[in-house]
């Protein structure tokens, strides 16, 4: 007997971007419910869907605006009618400050950064328009990506940027990644304490330094739902939880029957044992590994007890079968659950919402490959 997990969805070709509207549904709704009981803005980052109907489904579930990463990703939420966006991205050169200048016609946008080298050219948007750029200065709280060290050395940067004509800080913000390398309940109690502590020592320093700060905002989807009451908190910005993943599971940053997304596929060969083709390979799924155990693949097969898929090439994936796994043949179809979805989503041109037998939606990744 052939194992065929997906093949309730017959219309659809392969491969395909699957996405369990319950579950993607239940993952809004909660999010949603645990910003509204630490009484903290919600403002998911649009990186894992890039789709402006979801990020409407996420706005009239509570959220009060939206987080994006480049100016094209915002130019396209505000082409949709979204209307309040962070951009959580320092914006460097004369064509993107063009682009800021325009966008901000038509939208309410706050800019993060980490330098007043960035400071200075937004502020000459600021300027131009007789009206300041409200700004987010970044504070490295242990991701070593963007900004300087809490403390001291933050605080300094953002007495340097209040200076800058034309911008107006708004706050102080920090992307917790090291959340992700937590493996314990108690890890990741951890690194909240830490971020919380070092950004109200950072908040405090500023005030006293004569430069308030009105909001303090801070985005991971494993620390989400911990980070919505730590003091001083005033925002949170996660994103993977709208779909999530293999890896949020593994970090406990949801649960399995939490993953709303998956990418269908088409066994094209069984030649070798113990070993199936599909038709995806890395220019369909996120190439990270697992969070876990590196050697474990870059995806879950759905319904296929301890198959993964094993590694890639450009449009070829390769799944290890247990034990052989001989039920498996040329035309089955298999659901994997990638590790990473936010980039296996870029990837693709549409998603497909189904709700038990049915395709329901249909939506174009309008910001994918949106990377100015």
């Amino acid at each position: 007997m052939s194992v065929n997990p997906s093949a309730r969805y017959p219309e659809l070709d392969t491969p395909s971007l699957v996405i369990d509207l319950d579950a993607m549904e239940r993952n809004i709704a909660e999010m949603a419910q645990v910003a509204r009981a630490a009484d903290v803005h919600l403002r998911p980052h649009t990186k894992t869907h890039k789709s402006p109907d979801i990020a409407a489904m996420q706005i009239a579930a509570g959220a009060g605006g939206i987080t994006v990463a480049k100016i094209g990703e915002a130019e396209v939420m505000a082409d949709a009618g979204i209307d309040d966006i962070l951009i959580a991205y320092p914006i460097v050169g004369d064509m993107k400050l063009r682009r800021l200048r325009d966008l901000m016609e038509r939208a309410s946008i706050r800019v993060s950064l980490d330098s007043v080298a960035v400071a200075e050219g937004i502020g000459r948007v600021g300027v131009d328009r007789g009206a300041p750029v409200e700004v987010f200065v970044e504070v490295d709280t242990g991701q070593h990506r963007m900004g300087r060290p809490p403390g001291a050395p933050s605080a300094e940067l953002v007495v340097e940027v209040a200076r800058v004509p034309g911008v107006t800080v708004a706050g102080l913000l920090t992307h917790e990644g090291q959340a992700y390398a937590a493996r314990t309940p108690q890890d990741l109690d951890a690194v909240v304490t830490q971020m919380a502590d070092d950004l109200a020592d950072t908040k405090e320093r500023c005030e006293a330094a004569g430069v308030p700060i009105p909001g303090v905002s801070v985005g991971s989807t494993p620390s989400a739902r911990a980070v919505a009451g730590a003091p001083g908190v005033t925002e949170i910005r996660p994103g993977t939880y709208v779909f999530n993943d293999r890896n949020t599971v593994a970090l406990g940053g949801c649960r399995r029957e939490d993953c709303a997304a998956t990418i269908l596929t088409t066994v094209v060969s069984t030649t070798r044992s113990g070993q199936a083709i599909i038709d995806g390979g890395s220019k369909t799924f996120s190439s990270d590994r697992f969070a876990n155990d590196g050697d474990a693949g870059f995806g879950e097969i759905v319904g296929v007890p301890g198959a993964c898929l094993q590694k890639m090439n450009e449009e070829h994936g390769f799944v290890s079968l247990p034990g052989g796994a001989a039920t498996i043949r040329v035309g089955d179809r298999m659901s994997v659950l990638p590790n990473h979805i936010c980039v296996a989503v870029n990837l693709h041109e549409q998603a497909y919402g189904v709700r038990g037998e049915k395709v329901e939606e249909i939506w174009k990744i309008e910001a994918r490959g949106k990377l100015q």
